[in-house]
């Protein structure tokens, strides 16, 4: 009986001590009504995402949709913020319990705030699309992603300040690991910086067909902060390091506007005078007059050289498609056309021949 007595005097004690001079009852009652916020977390969320899209929806552009959106996950935690507030404000605590519990709202709050300021800067690219002569589409990107990484450390050093952790040393150490990295890191930042000259210069963006001399020639997929995946025509995925951009030539052969065909067509030596001004005046008027042909980048078809086994005239016109495949076709019916003409007037091509003459004694 006895023992059953001093039980009961440890659990009253218990119970009207607590915890941090808080009683039981009080913490049961703050543990419920952070547990009612934190079940009704999702329809509170809702309830504020449904009034940000009815303000959203009187506009007609798309920046507060996206504003609204991006929102979604602050909002379905601001409920857990505003649950723990009011729970540890109704319990009461000694002065240590209650500094302990201020310094904890203090960082949900600021939690809170910073992951808005991180959510509220994908919009920002719809405001910055409007300065596509300027900045391009990937670059755009990369500024996005880099004031993300800010907020997300100017975020984490507020929320160790709150807890007496100061960041002073953390920086200098930081700076002094940064110079260590520097140094063995030179190929990590000519890339970085050979990456943001690409973007910069406008040098291709995602989807060109690029060829860069020596290297690869391909589809661009992706433009990363230290290298480039571009697709190859076998389908192949190639990762080309940013440098090799800076020190090589880049063709961009998408912003090719008019294709060019330059051909010599070689026809015998026995082809006549008249043979050689006919078949160059008919080839030249069908491309002065065909729909294929850009003439005013211009049209050149002249007699070039005489080479060892053959008189060689230059044939140098540009198509009007910058399409690759329509300048195929144009190809194969310039080709038929002229192969035609010089039959025509009864000239035959050359090719690479001897004569070989036997001397009699």
């Amino acid at each position: 009986m006895e023992l059953l007595n001093n039980f009961s005097e440890i659990f009253l004690s218990v119970w009207d001590k607590g915890i941090l001079g808080v009683d039981i009852f009080q913490i049961l009652i703050g543990i419920g009504i952070f547990l009612v916020f934190l079940i009704f977390r999702g329809i509170i969320s809702k309830l504020i995402i449904k009034k940000l899209e009815l303000i959203s929806k009187k506009t007609t552009n798309k920046l507060d949709d996206t504003f609204v959106s991006s929102l979604v996950g602050p909002a379905r935690f601001f409920p857990i913020v505003i649950g723990f507030f009011i729970a540890s404000y109704y319990m009461s605590f000694s002065s240590e319990g209650r500094e302990i519990v201020d310094t904890i709202n203090r960082t949900l709050i600021t939690i809170l705030i910073f992951w808005i300021i991180h959510q509220i800067i994908e919009p920002i690219s719809y405001v910055l699309s409007g300065l596509d002569q300027l900045l391009t589409r990937e670059l755009i990107g990369w500024i996005i992603k880099s004031l993300k990484i800010l907020i997300f450390i100017l975020g984490l050093a507020a929320v160790l300040e709150l807890w007496g952790i100061k960041i002073g040393p953390i920086i200098a150490g930081l700076g002094l690991f940064g110079v260590a990295v520097a140094l063995g890191a030179q190929d990590l930042f000519k890339n970085l910086i050979s990456g943001i000259l690409v973007l910069v210069e406008k040098r291709f963006k995602i989807g060109d067909w690029i060829s860069v001399d020596g290297v690869i020639e391909g589809i661009v997929e992706k433009i990363g902060f230290r290298s480039t995946s571009i697709r190859k025509f076998d389908k192949s995925l190639a990762i080309i390091p940013n440098f090799q951009f800076a020190e090589n030539a880049v063709t961009n052969v998408s912003e090719t506007s008019n294709w060019r065909i330059r051909w010599a067509i070689t026809l015998q030596y026995d082809t006549t005078i008249d043979q050689l001004k006919k078949i160059r005046d008919e080839i030249e008027a069908y491309i002065n007059k065909s729909e294929d042909f850009n003439q005013s980048a211009g049209v050149a078809v002249r007699i070039e050289k005489f080479s060892d086994s053959s008189i060689d005239l230059l044939v140098r016109c540009f198509t009007k498609s910058n399409s690759w495949n329509d300048w195929l076709e144009v190809k194969e019916r310039l080709a038929i056309e002229i192969k035609q003409i010089v039959e025509g007037n009864k000239a035959s091509f050359a090719f690479p021949s001897q004569s070989i003459y036997i001397e009699k004694k």
